[in-house]
């Protein structure tokens, strides 16, 4: 059967020369979406991050919630079935989709909102006691500018002491050791493969390879933790804990994500809590 333009990525002749914010819009294809809950593992995932966020969320006094990297939904549906008031975006209509359809078949009508990071003020007007940018989602942002804007609609976008949690992959140990991942907390599908076949500064390149021979691409850029940490203070953020793997200390080549929590509040007298 032929490859409908909707199964297949496109990259131009020289893939590692795709360093564009907004090509993450090609990347996500109706085929490589009806693989992404395969890739992702709902159960072993779920396993692999405990209550963590659930906790975090609690532990902050957090009820009403914007995943602004909703994907298939995964932790859209695990909030809302913890009880949260959850509003799920993501800019890619086919993610979106299979979100709602996720949704659907666990009972839940999931509230949706196609949009940009940049320009998520034009989309969403209301107040969130957190915002849940999840799923190594950041990282398709290639221009500082474009890091610098969306940090600052989550930041506009939160209750006055609301929080922002945020992960990304350990791409310090990648750029400085090479790749290795335990496959424990993300990405936890079996007998699916996920590998860097391209890795500088400005650009990792991921290959994912099926049982059945299919293969896609994400093109992202390697955020480095202190960048990020540094980011987050600039745009207004008081507080940044880091966690590697949900755990409070660890070594720094060790875990395969980092997860920031950001606080929006000033609180006197207290320091930032970085790893």
């Amino acid at each position: 059967m032929a490859t409908t333009q909707a199964e297949k990525q496109d990259f131009g002749q020289d893939p590692t020369a795709v360093r564009e914010s907004d090509h993450y819009q090609h990347e996500y294809v109706s085929a490589f979406v009806d693989k992404w809950d395969d890739l992702i593992g709902w159960e072993d995932r779920t396993k692999g991050e405990g209550d963590f966020f659930l906790r975090t969320l609690a532990q902050y006094g957090c009820r009403k919630v914007l995943d602004v990297a909703a994907g298939t939904g995964f932790h859209s549906i695990r909030l809302i079935e913890a009880g949260f008031d959850v509003t799920s975006a993501d800019g890619s209509p086919e993610m979106l989709a299979r979100a709602f359809h996720n949704g659907r078949e666990r009972g839940h009508i999931l509230r949706t909102v196609q949009a940009d990071w940049r320009w998520l003020n034009k989309d969403i007007h209301e107040e969130f006691d957190a915002i849940v940018c999840l799923g190594n989602s950041f990282t398709h942002l290639f221009d500082e500018k474009d890091r610098r804007k969306a940090l600052a609609e989550f930041y506009t976008l939160l209750d006055h002491d609301g929080i922002l949690i945020m992960d990304q992959r350990n791409y310090d140990a990648i750029l400085d050791h090479g790749y290795s991942s335990k496959h424990t907390y993300y990405y936890c599908g079996d007998d699916v493969s996920a590998a860097p076949v391209h890795v500088d500064e400005g650009l990792v390149r991921f290959r994912y390879q099926f049982t059945d021979d299919s293969e896609f691409h994400l093109n992202m850029y390697p955020l480095r933790k202190k960048y990020v940490q540094r980011l987050m203070y600039e745009v207004g953020f008081q507080r940044v804990s880091t966690y590697g793997d949900f755990k409070e200390t660890y070594r720094e080549e060790e875990p395969d994500f980092f997860i920031h929590v950001a606080e929006k509040a000033y609180r006197n007298g207290s320091d930032s809590r970085q790893n």
